[in-house]
């Protein structure tokens, strides 16, 4: 069931904590485990990227 982007920002981060994602020398880089590459189409992303990435897939 589609949720909202605000939805999908929050349960994205509760992935990444749960899965300690962000990259330990600066906590706002997100390290993308395989799952996450797919979405991200690339090895990281910052923080401030998140929103925008999802944007792409919730169109």
């Amino acid at each position: 069931e589609p949720v909202a982007r605000p939805e999908a920002v929050k349960k994205l981060w509760e992935y990444i904590k749960a899965n300690n994602l962000q990259d330990p020398k600066d906590k706002r880089t997100i390290v993308a485990d395989d799952k996450l590459r797919a979405v991200f189409g690339k090895d990281s992303a910052g923080m401030f990227e998140l929103a925008g990435i999802l944007g792409q897939h919730l169109g």
